[in-house]
Order: structure tokens, then sequence, then C-alpha cells
């Protein structure tokens, strides 16, 4: 419970203290870097390795070696129930667009072990 506790104080509030000092965004994009960057480093102690995008509101994040999964063995074993392992960091992602102000639902995939790609789909109104 406390561990729990924990997760949900330093990983739902750091964003208004993270974007307190930083300038406003300017687009979508802006937001989908400060993710790829300082969020990320700040999370998993790297950046994402590539960002991809159409420039219509979906964005492609690739982590070559994703720290929840350089863990299991990187055979086609476990590339199944790999996709269990992504489940919370969506939910960081879209939890911390969601402070900031974006609706966006957010999806990952395995294509190779430890390599994982999530996508953000933002939501347009």
């Amino acid at each position: 419970m406390y561990v729990c506790l924990f997760f949900i104080v330093y990983f739902c509030y750091p964003y208004p203290r993270l974007t307190k000092d930083s300038p406003s965004f300017k687009d979508d994009l802006d937001v989908v870097k400060f993710i790829c960057k300082d969020f990320w480093t700040i999370v998993f102690k790297k950046q994402i390795d590539n960002l991809r995008t159409n420039h219509q509101g979906t964005y492609v994040l690739q982590d070559n070696k994703f720290l929840l999964l350089t863990q299991l063995s990187c055979t086609k074993q476990y590339l199944e129930e790999a996709p269990k392992f992504l489940a919370y960091t969506c939910g960081l992602i879209k939890g911390g667009l969601s402070n900031i102000g974006i609706s966006c639902s957010v999806s990952a995939e395995v294509p190779i072990m430890p390599t994982c790609k999530f996508q953000i789909i933002i939501n347009r109104t």
C-alpha cells in the first residue's frame, strides 16, 4: 500500500513542478518532446531513442532498451507476455499528458525484446 502511494505521489504530481519553470508549449509536438526528454529521463534515467510523427496527432516513441523489459529474456519466449509490462507506462504517459491538458490514447507493442514502441494518438475535439 505504501509503495502504491509513493508512486502516485511521486509520479502523478511532478508534472506541474516540471513544467512550472519551462516556457509554455507551442503545440503537441513540443509536449511530446518534453515527454521524450525530460519525463523519460526522470522516470527511466534515459531519453527515448526515436520519436516519429505523421504531424496529424499520431506519435510513436521507441525505446530500444526499455528498462522494464531488459530483465526478461531477449528470446521469443516472453514476447507474448511483454505487453503486460507496458500497461503501467502507458498509464504514466497518458496521465502526464492529461495533467498538461492533452486528451489522448496510448498503446504499446513489443516488436522484439527489449525494444518497445508507444503510440500516442492525440484526441482532437
